[in-house]
């Protein structure tokens, strides 16, 4: 799986032999930049950060190459934590989110087997946690909001870009993503309806490839973050 992020490659391939054709939780990879710094956590405190802006996050290149590997491992319930020890749903951070992080890169690895098996329920942890939603969100009935409207919509999405791979959908494979990072933006508490700050990132690109090496691409309308994670939020289009 490959990152792009401003410019700055993350690329992964196969340890050997053919490729298959929808990249597996035990895949190796050999990354050849890498594409985030990160910020140390501080808690969002909704009333002491209305006016605060927070830096967008910056790429720093990398000589370095390291293997990585989608990790089969990842506990996506709690990368990140999104509950405290009595049930309560944890304050949102500033960390930044980056798009080499182990948890995001199982969740587009979710995302892509999910468009390829035409089942969106395999993708379900790739989307922005409803307990997050609850507490984002400045609006009535949030959670209502969020299982009628968004991941109703991303179920929608999802079944649309199958039909678009078609009935060789099986025959594609992910490449990898690619993300402009003067996109990436710090959204201020009241813009969107939101009551907390959250980092947005817009018109990604899901670049997939045929047997025959041409690559296409796919819109990833909106990245959200919540607690230093990206999260899918929209997927293709904003309605």
């Amino acid at each position: 799986m490959a990152v792009v992020v401003s410019g700055l490659l993350l690329a992964a391939c196969d340890g050997g032999g053919a490729a298959p054709s929808v990249p597996s939780s035990g895949v190796s990879a050999r990354t050849t930049a890498a594409a985030q710094a990160t910020s140390s956590a501080v808690a969002a405190n909704p009333d002491a950060t209305a006016s605060a802006t927070a830096p967008v996050p910056a790429s720093a290149a990398s000589s370095a190459s390291a293997a990585v590997s989608v990790a089969a491992d990842v506990d996506l319930e709690n990368t990140p934590k999104l509950l405290d020890e009595s049930g309560k749903a944890l304050d949102q951070t500033k960390d930044e989110p980056a798009v080499d992080s182990p948890a995001f890169k199982k969740r587009l690895d979710l995302l892509w087997r999910a468009i390829v098996a035409d089942d969106p329920s395999i993708a379900e942890p790739a989307f922005f946690p409803v307990v997050a939603y609850e507490k984002v969100k400045d609006i009535e009935k949030p959670k209502g909001d969020w299982k009628h409207r968004l991941m109703k919509n991303f179920h929608r999405d999802i079944h649309a870009y199958h039909d678009k791979l078609g009935s060789e959908a099986n025959a594609y494979e992910l490449v990898g993503l690619d993300v402009d990072a003067k996109r990436v933006k710090w959204m201020e508490p009241g813009k969107e309806g939101n009551k907390l700050g959250y980092y947005r990132v817009t018109r990604s690109k899901l670049r997939y490839k045929d047997p025959s090496g041409s690559e296409k691409s796919l819109e990833l309308t909106s990245l959200i973050s919540w607690r230093g994670e990206w999260f899918v939020v929209h997927l293709h289009g904003f309605k």
